[in-house]
């Protein structure tokens, strides 16, 4: 006779980040393991381009009003999650200095998700809950696809749109309002 034993299906855990993969992207949320491949080239550019665009005037000090902590995909540990956003920024009161561990455990003041077929839907469900949830004060989602740029900030517990530019338009949108810049140079040629 034979006898299946039910597999028992257990909540996922850091190990399984940590055994991901090295050419997918990791991450927890509620329990599950997401796995999502590496960017693709015209994503990459779209998240460097933002992060010199917004780097230097806002974290680097350079023609900006500063305070400003910036950073491309830093591991998020917050609470049991765990999310690997392309862009994230800290006021620099709220992060004074950068940890020495992987995963930064003081929630971001400010996400940036680069949509792309494969993580479009969670970007925009799960994920976007997760920030709301842990108070994220303001979320952009740059589409290169549709060349977009959508910018949302939390009031009341609730997404409120704040910004909808495409194409080219000057990009000057809180909580980076002090310096603005061409939304076309996030698109790759």
């Amino acid at each position: 006779m034979n006898v299946q034993t039910p597999s028992i299906k257990r909540p996922a855990t850091y190990q399984d980040v940590l055994d991901a993969p090295p050419n997918m992207v990791a991450e927890l949320i509620r329990g599950a393991l997401h796995l999502q491949p590496r960017p693709r080239p015209r994503h990459s550019r779209a998240i460097t381009r933002l992060g010199v665009k917004l780097g230097g005037p806002f974290d680097a000090d350079e023609g900006g009003p500063g305070g400003w902590t910036i950073l491309i995909e830093p591991e998020l540990h917050l609470g049991e999650e765990v999310l690997v956003p392309d862009l994230a920024g800290w006021q620099r009161e709220r992060l004074p200095s950068l940890p020495d561990d992987v995963g930064i455990t003081v929630g971001p003041d400010w996400v940036c998700e680069v949509l792309s077929p494969s993580t479009r839907t969670y970007d925009l469900t799960e994920k976007r809950d997760v920030y709301r949830e842990q108070g994220v004060a303001w979320l952009w989602f740059v589409d290169p696809a549709a060349r977009t740029l959508e910018a949302f900030a939390l009031k009341d517990g609730a997404w409120v749109l704040i910004a909808a530019l495409h194409d080219d338009a000057e990009v000057r949108v809180a909580p980076f309002d002090a310096v603005g810049f061409a939304l076309g140079a996030l698109w790759a040629d």
